[in-house]
């Protein structure tokens, strides 16, 4: 036993309910053990300012669980080690059920009316200290100004506890702005400036802020217990818990140093505690993907000329970005994007600005250069070709159909394959190093694999001819009340294969899982795990592998979108059977593997053999219900510097 399952990763697959939901609704997680201190499958940040696309709920260091976030799925735990994959948690995430928005029941309780300086003051001295020693105090300081205590002269509210479940009652009003919906997740809107943000909701959203922050300091105050602490956290409606985080972020990244209300203009100055190191990242962030105006931009982001506009001031995005004030979940990419777009007076006015998380499968062109969001499956297949940094993929090769400065959304089609809880839970039998567990393992059912490293051997005729774009329909070209409004396309890669030519059509957003990696390998494979292994210039020949889109003689292994009467037991190990790309060699290799799986509609595990050997990633393809390992050697980015 030891000589099989010693280093190999062991992957544990959890079904965890939502609060206040019913059974239906569920999220799916998973678990590596056994592969020691040889790293994970996923991708430590950039840098540090990249991490606030995540938030522990349960205090400040970083989660060691996914489920420990407060954004769903996690991620911590979403982009993979290598460029354009994600981790196999994420893979799995992705196949729960997560529970609808939660109406929550107006409760009749209305704060008080309170003017915006007496908003901002108590802010100011929040950001400074809380009476927490002193019950009065904070007795009065709540109840005289923000909320009504209908228990006033019978039983008044001064314990720690009653005063939290009356913020949380107050904060459940339907009225209030909810963080929770990705529309709203762009904060700095609401506050950047009174005279733009949306329908006048500017002292809605600092009087939110205040309650918020007035709940946040009682349920982190040195008298509510730690364990009184994590049960209530963990129990919260999603909106409370959305306020919360913002009330964190905006302690940890922002101070108001003096405001002017009343009449027509009103303003407040704020204090970026965080500004330089936002300004460090994004700095590094245009060098390392090669941003093509990136001398002008870098200057502009030093702020070295007084008459040029603060960074932070240019628009709802770079108030978000620089102040720090981010929420977690998806909206850090696009912000960083955003960011960099609008420091940079040569990137076509208007052209770019619809890019949003509201609509990832997109990407643009500038000065014959492309970037992708790493949610499109263009970045997500030509990743191998470029950087995957805060989630971007670039620079990337031109689209000859698209102009010198343009947006384009990609239409790709929901991926066919997806787990059950069934597949989640039977995740360790499914992929166990040994096999059905049995009395004797005799050494001539386990199978040593190694790849075909030969140098002669691998493949050097694939090249990438172009990126095409088609759009989706010659009518939609817009007008010119439309002009900027982005177009959508079908994406296809052209390759050259010995000197043919053969265009992929990137039809399906299928993922690329990053194989864990492994200790001690390479490991012997069980012989019930049946696999082919190709070279990847051999799987233009290969049609429909799985079956999943109705070819019942096709081979594949077993996965919930299956959907076929399977007869003998020859075909039900045909029916298992992965499909082992050996992409080795230039990286144009590993870009045909990932195209011809969207072509099909295949996700897949990708595994660099310098880190995980071939028998842990087939087992790993077993445990995530995929039929398809492409395997590379050491691929790294080549113009890292």
């Amino acid at each position: 036993m030891e000589l099989i399952c010693s280093g190999v990763p062991v992957f544990k697959g959890h079904r965890r309910p939502i609060p206040h939901t019913s059974e239906e609704y569920y999220n799916l997680y998973v678990t590596v053990d056994g592969n020691g201190p040889d790293g994970s499958d996923k991708a430590e940040p950039y840098n540090a300012a990249f991490a606030a696309c995540s938030f522990p709920l349960q205090g400040q260091a970083p989660a060691a669980y996914p489920w420990e976030t407060l954004e769903q799925p996690s991620m911590s735990f979403c982009y993979g080690a290598q460029p354009g994959t994600i981790t196999l948690n994420h893979w799995v995430a992705l196949s729960g059920q997560p529970a609808p928005p939660i109406e929550l029941r107006d409760p009749g309780v209305k704060p008080r009316e309170v003017e915006l300086s007496v908003i901002l003051e108590r802010l100011i001295y929040l950001e400074h200290g809380f009476e927490e020693d002193y019950e009065e105090l904070l007795y009065k300081n709540l109840y005289r100004n923000l909320l009504r205590d209908p228990d006033k002269f019978k039983k008044p509210h001064k314990g720690m506890e009653t005063q939290i479940a009356d913020l949380i009652t107050v904060l459940s009003r339907d009225d209030w702005i909810d963080f929770s919906r990705p529309e709203n997740q762009v904060v700095a809107k609401y506050f950047a400036n009174a005279t733009y943000t949306d329908h006048g909701r500017y002292k809605t959203f600092f009087h939110q802020l205040l309650l918020s922050s007035e709940l946040d300091r009682r349920i982190h105050s040195k008298h509510h217990a730690d364990w009184a602490k994590e049960k209530l956290l963990a129990q919260l409606p999603p909106s409370i818990a959305w306020d919360l985080a913002l009330a964190r972020k905006w302690h940890e990244c922002m101070t108001i140093e003096k405001f002017k209300t009343g009449g027509d203009l009103e303003s407040i100055r704020f204090h970026l505690k965080i500004k330089k190191g936002q300004v460090k990242a994004l700095r590094k962030f245009a060098r390392a993907m090669k941003w093509p105006n990136h001398a002008k931009v870098d200057e502009i982001l030093r702020e070295q000329d007084p008459d040029e506009k603060p960074l932070e001031d240019r628009s709802s995005d770079t108030m978000s970005y620089f102040t720090g004030v981010i929420l977690p979940g998806v909206t850090l990419p696009w912000l960083i994007m955003n960011s960099l777009i609008d420091c940079d007076s040569d990137a076509g006015g208007n052209a770019l600005a619809s890019l949003t998380h509201m609509h990832p499968n997109s990407g643009f062109q500038y000065r014959s250069t492309t970037y992708w969001s790493a949610a499109s499956i263009v970045g997500k297949v030509l990743a191998p070709t470029c950087r995957e940094i805060g989630g971007w993929i670039g620079p990337a090769r031109p689209a000859p159909d698209l102009s010198r400065i343009q947006i384009a959304r990609i239409r790709q089609r929901k991926p066919k394959q997806y787990l059950t809880v069934s597949d989640t839970e039977s995740m360790t039998e499914r992929s166990d190093p040994l096999g059905p567990p049995s009395d004797e393992y005799p050494v001539a059912e386990y199978q040593l694999l190694l790849p075909d490293l030969d140098p002669d051997k691998i493949i050097d005729t694939v090249r990438i001819e172009k990126l095409a774009l088609k759009p989706v329909s010659t009518s939609s070209v817009p007008d010119n009340m439309d002009k900027d409004k982005p177009l959508t396309y079908d994406a296809a890669v052209q390759f050259a294969i010995d000197g043919q030519s053969w265009p992929l059509r990137l039809s399906y957003d299928v993922s690329f899982i990053a194989a864990c990696p492994c200790a001690r390998g390479p490991h012997p494979l069980f012989f019930d795990y049946v696999y082919t292994a190709v070279k990847v210039d051999e799987i233009l020949k290969i049609k429909d592998w799985g079956g999943l889109n109705g070819n019942v003689s096709s081979i594949g292994a077993a996965s919930s979108s299956g959907g076929r009467t399977l007869v003998g037991e020859e075909e039900e190990d045909a029916r298992e059977k992965v499909l082992a790309i050996e992409a080795f060699g230039v990286s144009d290799n590993e870009v045909l593997a990932r195209a011809w799986c969207s072509h099909w509609g295949l996700s897949a595990v990708v595994a660099d053999v310098d880190r995980t050997c071939m028998a842990c990633a087939i087992r790993e393809a077993y445990a995530a219900c995929l039929n398809v390992v492409i395997l590379v050697e050491g691929m790294g980015y080549d113009g890292d510097s």
